[in-house]
């Protein structure tokens, strides 16, 4: 009888340690799936963690973080999509096709520039960013940089353009 206990104890223990130890979508943790990506934003701010402001010159090889604020980033279900950089001061309007996706196991966002006569299949450079969070109104993403001996992040908060 004290055998059973025992190993009926044992297999309460390990269950509770492998419960413990899964990935949870409740309290503290998001899991932010393509869906949640898909619309178009607009890009209301940028903050940064670990990296002083003035040493950020370029945002994804196009222009000063400065000039993406009030920009608007679309995004189609089929992986499609662009950003526009509204212009005004030092900075010139333009817009940039791009090819995305976001990977769920992994919480990144990748994207590719496409330009005129590229295939996606066919671009090998792009930017992978961390998908921070994502709902109905609002999505954030982290730009990893590399600052001195550490991982720094330029954070990129968007929210839902209204129709």
């Amino acid at each position: 009888m004290k055998r059973i206990f025992l190993i009926a104890a044992i297999l309460c223990s390990s269950l509770m340690v492998l419960q413990s130890c899964s990935p949870k979508g409740g309290a503290g943790t998001e899991v932010v799936k393509r869906g949640d990506v898909t619309g178009t934003w607009v890009l209301n701010d940028i903050t940064y963690e670990g990296i002083p402001e003035a040493s950020v010159k370029s945002l994804f090889g196009e222009a000063a973080p400065t000039c993406f604020v009030g920009g608007t980033w679309r995004l189609t279900n089929s992986g499609n999509g662009n950003y526009s950089l509204p212009g005004g001061g030092n900075c010139a309007a333009r817009t940039q096709s791009i090819y995305w996706s976001a990977s769920v196991p992994d919480q990144t966002f990748q994207f590719k520039k496409i330009y005129e006569g590229d295939k996606a299949k066919n671009v090998t450079e792009g930017y992978r960013l961390v998908l921070s969070t994502a709902s109905k109104e609002t999505l954030v993403i982290k730009s990893p940089v590399e600052y001195g001996n550490s991982t720094a992040y330029i954070v990129l908060h968007f929210a839902k353009a209204v129709k």
